[in-house]
């Protein structure tokens, strides 16, 4: 690249972080940074929690079910309080929850509590995740497929540090010690976003600030626009996907491939890890591109790379699989700025919340299919069924509209 061209680009990264928009996206970041990474924790921890409390798989992934769907639920009213409170007060207010409930895990001494305090830190996470699309949306609004998969990339940070951390605890100490030591992070964060995010970044006037049947009318007509209901189902299926595949990963290498715990745990990590650059590059492909253009080689990749996941036999080998199953973690980056986008502003939160709701709430079941698969014997095959799932999202992308 010529001096003139590095010029050009460091200009570029400038204006992209100028007037305060560096530290909101710094913020944010770090905040779903650690929210997803404990989420994620809980596969690496799901032995654990089996031998803790006696769960055979379909239980244990009926455990991340509860996670996933208390998550799933959360995100209309995520949505409903960002347009009605303001975006950064509610990313405050989750991460608030999100400390308090994570510390109830912690210190859970049965099942039963295991489960319910999960749920209830699935639901205060999941205010956090309408609300970060929307501010962004907000603060970038010709960059957001950039911002976005900045963003999404560093959750993949958490996603490759937090499990790692919180497994060589839970071998060296107890599961519940890495959950607890988590929970002053969560107050740093809620600081942190009140310090550097606005209490709202879109108009204070919102057509939802009520509810009544005029409003239930509007957000109804918008969901039902050919384009979001393509869009929707595209990311049902691939939610599906990314739930079974990231709850169970760990568990199928040890049981099927043959890993030991600390080896599953270091390639779980590295997964995680090269979404630190396929999430921002998927980012720029869509506000390069479009969807139409750069999601189907995505999704192919995630298609191919699932089929060939049970055949795979050797430790380079599976490394090699993992590696083109990261581009699992691509997709989110394109399909959510889309979808976030097609949104009118002044309903944009509630409408992308109920379409989250929905989505999740169906992705979060497919832990338990690949858990009651594998409890009879077919955990190779579960992979299959996901790999169709993709296959049928990619078929979708042709219904999407040019941009």
């Amino acid at each position: 690249m010529s001096e003139q061209g590095v010029v050009g680009r460091l200009s570029d990264v400038r204006a992209f972080l100028a007037d305060g928009r560096g530290t909101i996206l710094s913020a944010v970041a770090a905040g779903w940074c650690l929210s997803i990474g404990i989420r994620l924790a809980y596969p690496v921890l799901l032995p654990y929690l089996r031998d803790t409390y006696d769960l055979d798989l379909t239980t244990a992934g009926f455990l991340l079910t509860v996670l996933w769907i208390c998550y799933a639920l959360g995100q209309l009213p995520g949505g409903l309080l960002a347009d009605r409170f303001g975006e950064g007060n509610i990313l405050v207010a989750s991460s608030v929850i999100s400390a308090i409930t994570l510390g109830l895990v912690a210190v859970a001494g049965s099942a039963p509590v295991v489960y319910l305090a999960t749920a209830a830190f699935g639901f205060g996470t999941a205010l956090y995740g309408v609300a970060r699309f929307t501010a962004l949306s907000d603060v970038y609004p010709d960059n957001d497929g950039t911002a976005i998969g900045i963003t999404m990339a560093a959750g993949q940070v958490g996603n490759t540090l937090l499990p790692l951390a919180v497994g060589g605890i839970a071998s060296a100490f107890a599961w519940q010690y890495g959950f607890s030591l988590v929970v002053p992070a969560f107050a740093a964060v809620a600081v942190g976003l009140r310090l550097a995010v606005p209490s709202r970044t879109s108009s204070p006037t919102s057509a939802v600030d009520s509810v009544s049947l005029e409003t239930v009318r509007y957000v109804v007509s918008e969901l039902r626009r050919p384009e979001i209901v393509t869009v929707a189902v595209i990311q049902t299926l691939t939610y599906c996907v990314w739930q079974a595949f990231t709850g169970f990963y760990p568990t199928y290498l040890i049981q099927i491939k043959g890993f030991s715990q600390p080896m599953a745990t270091g390639l779980f990590g590295t997964f995680f890890a090269l979404g630190i650059v396929v999430q921002p590059l998927t980012g720029g492909l869509y506000d390069r591109y479009g969807i139409r253009k750069s999601l189907p080689p995505v999704l192919g990749i995630v298609v191919l790379s699932l089929v060939a996941l049970p055949f795979l036999e050797g430790f380079w080998s599976i490394v090699g699989g993992t590696v083109l199953l990261s581009s699992i973690l691509g997709y989110g980056t394109i399909t959510l700025p889309y979808m976030t986008a097609a949104f009118p502003a002044d309903m944009r939160g509630t409408g992308l919340g109920f379409l989250r709701s929905i989505y999740m709430t169906i992705g979060a079941l497919s832990p338990v299919m690949v858990g009651a698969l594998a409890e009879r014997g077919y955990f190779d095959e579960a992979y299959l069924v996901l790999a169709g799932f993709v296959a049928v999202a990619v078929v979708l992308t042709w219904w999407l509209p040019e941009q």
